[in-house]
């Protein structure tokens, strides 16, 4: 059996090489998709506002948290978008289902997202 010579990391040098992995990722990814450089915004004055409407530890973790989902699944819609670009630009029907399935999810983030804000905003203000 073969082994990845990329795979060969253990202990810290491994943890500190994945931080500076995830670290490029995160700046690839604000850099060049807007969409996600403009969640980011979102989520610097949603995360603050979390803890000002969330009036339990629940409620902050709830409100936050699917800001942060959003944020990981637009990551990973990016990089399912990468990783077909990278295979070919040809229109492909399996492309275009890749691609429109994963925007779908983070649709689908972005919906739970919107609901459990709304429904923390009405439960702070309105009941």
């Amino acid at each position: 059996m073969t082994t990845n010579q990329y795979k060969g990391r253990t202990g810290l040098d491994r943890v500190i090489k994945a931080a500076g992995y995830s670290m490029a990722g995160l700046r690839m990814a604000y850099c060049g998709e807007s969409a996600f450089r403009q969640e980011v915004w979102l989520a610097v004055a949603m995360i603050p506002a979390a803890f000002w409407i969330g009036t339990t530890w629940i409620e902050v973790a709830a409100l936050a948290g699917t800001v942060m989902l959003v944020l990981i699944v637009e990551l990973l819609n990016s990089g399912i978008e990468a990783a077909i670009d990278r295979v070919s630009f040809e229109l492909h029907d399996l492309s275009k289902r890749a691609k429109d399935l994963a925007s779908a999810a983070v649709f689908m983030s972005l919906m739970l997202c919107s609901g459990v804000w709304i429904a923390a905003l009405w439960h702070r203000f309105l009941a």
